[in-house]
């Protein structure tokens, strides 16, 4: 992980360390790389999972199956923890190290309202718990459909971490 953390655009977590086990790296344009590291297997291949929207990402995903994608490197300005987008629910940067958060334990917000008017920040555990509560949300398969809190624009998010 050392490795990633110096070469690569690491911004969650901001100060790793080795009980981490996910890094997510930024790959512009508002898209995102979530590795997982299995700690049982630590020399195996991680998981990979991308973050960000739709549009941008079939693109990113299509390049980086044909391996005409670099990664970007790191800025030379550091980013701050304050200049990092917080969760439009739990108003928190970072979801709390836990167990039962699993993955995405201290994970900063991976959701982005797709309004650009809006461009509210969440975790996606946020959203999905707060869609739940909601009456008017609908799900299809693994997929909840409901309005963002914010700007009342759609919003769709898995219903399981998977």
């Amino acid at each position: 992980m050392d490795g990633i953390d110096k070469a690569l655009w690491v911004v969650d977590p901001t100060k790793p360390t080795y009980a981490m086990s996910h890094h997510r790296i930024a790959l512009g344009d508002d898209c995102y790389i979530l590795l997982h590291v299995d700690t049982h297997k630590p020399n195996s291949l991680p998981e990979c999972r991308f973050l960000g929207t739709d549009g941008k990402l079939e693109r990113l995903i299509k390049n980086w199956r044909k391996n005409h994608f670099a990664l970007p490197q790191p800025p030379s300005v550091s980013i701050k923890d304050d200049q990092q987008a917080d969760c439009g629910i739990c108003y928190a940067t970072h979801l709390p190290v836990d167990d039962e958060l699993g993955t995405q334990s201290g994970c900063a917000a991976d959701y982005k309202c797709e309004n650009p008017s809006c461009s509210r920040a969440f975790h996606s555990v946020c959203l999905r718990d707060w869609l739940r509560t909601i009456t008017t949300t609908r799900q299809s398969f693994d997929v909840l459909f409901g309005n963002c809190p914010y700007c009342s624009e759609p919003v769709a998010v898995k219903s399981t971490d998977s």
